[in-house]
């Protein structure tokens, strides 16, 4: 009997293939928190597979926790900084995630949502207006800035990136260009996109938003100096990973008008939205900020996509196969 314990009750697709397999014990956590590093360590104890989220942090301790019968990890995530992966090398186990389709087309749309809100002050006037402050139209009220014909530089042209480039190609008349570790041809063929350094996308760009993931080389991809470089009238979109961009920077650049605003799903010491509540770096207090909290998959196809891919690997795995999306490891 392969015994796998969930760290948090998930969409029901995956959690229904899994229980119809006779050969398979399935536990779930259930309460909907993250659970505490001590229960976690007591609840893998015994386990062939671990099924964690990203707020669960996987290191050593945990794996030693499970016992050396712990053969996989599958994560619920795309991104998989929350595993160390060489202490799973180390210990033959398998690690998965859950990319696809319908992921990469709910984080785009919502990196759409956030680069509108932001322009057309959407936030701002729902505000203002249930505030019961409306009193009729005026010709300079609230003004934002059009997004047709303006340059989208995104960073990271893997799936997520490439499903924005379309939709703010094909929809909006969005110019494209972009920066990655490597060029994506098909990209440039489909949106006519146009590869650049990254200092040389963002003084062009007047969106940038960034779609890499979380690795020691990506921590601070943008920081004080390249938010210098942005334009002022630039906006910054983050749906990765917090820690991709230096928050203390950034709030320094947005109370200082060295870029136009910015719209965050992740943060850097989330869920915390200050890493240092004793400092002044208050992000929830630059107005032209719109903070969402890390939802930018929240959608029902996309959560429940995620739960049958998980499950596709677990069963792959069991089944003696490789699993679709194994996580290669260095």
């Amino acid at each position: 009997m392969t015994k796998i314990f969930v760290t948090r009750d998930i969409p029901d697709e995956g959690l229904k293939m899994l229980r119809a397999r006779t050969d398979i014990e399935l536990k779930v956590y259930g309460e909907d928190k993250k659970i505490p590093d001590g229960i976690l360590k007591r609840s893998v104890k015994g386990a062939d597979i671990i099924l964690s989220l990203l707020t669960e942090k996987i290191d050593s301790s945990v794996m030693d926790a499970a016992g050396k019968q712990l053969k996989m990890i599958a994560n619920y995530a795309v991104g998989f900084d929350n595993i160390d992966l060489a202490a799973a090398k180390e210990r033959g186990i398998v690690v998965t995630n859950t990319p696809g389709p319908e992921l990469s087309e709910a984080v785009a749309e919502h990196a759409v949502a956030l680069i509108f809100t932001l322009t057309h002050r959407i936030v701002e006037t729902d505000t203002f207006t249930r505030a019961k402050k409306y009193k009729g139209w005026g010709p300079k009220m609230f003004l934002g800035t059009d997004v047709h014909g303006k340059t989208l530089g995104i960073i990271g042209g893997g799936a997520i990136g490439t499903a924005l480039a379309r939709k703010m190609h094909n929809g909006f008349g969005v110019k494209i260009v972009y920066n990655d570790i490597k060029r994506n041809e098909a990209l440039e063929k489909e949106v006519d996109a146009t590869y650049l350094e990254k200092n040389d996308l963002l003084k062009k760009a007047d969106f940038v938003s960034i779609h890499v993931p979380l690795l020691p080389s990506t921590k601070h991809l943008i920081g004080e100096a390249e938010l210098k470089i942005m334009k002022n009238t630039a906006y910054l979109i983050n749906t990765s990973r917090g820690p991709i961009v230096d928050e203390k920077a950034l709030v320094v650049a947005l109370t200082r008008g060295d870029i136009a605003g910015a719209g965050l799903d992740v943060y850097e010491c989330e869920p915390l939205i200050d890493c240092d509540p004793t400092d002044t770096y208050e992000l929830r207090k630059c107005a032209n900020a719109v903070l969402t909290p890390h939802t930018a998959s929240a959608t029902i196809e996309a959560r429940q996509a995620m739960s049958r891919v998980a499950a596709e690997n677990i069963l792959a795995f069991l089944d003696g196969k490789t699993p679709p999306n194994a996580v290669k490891v260095s």
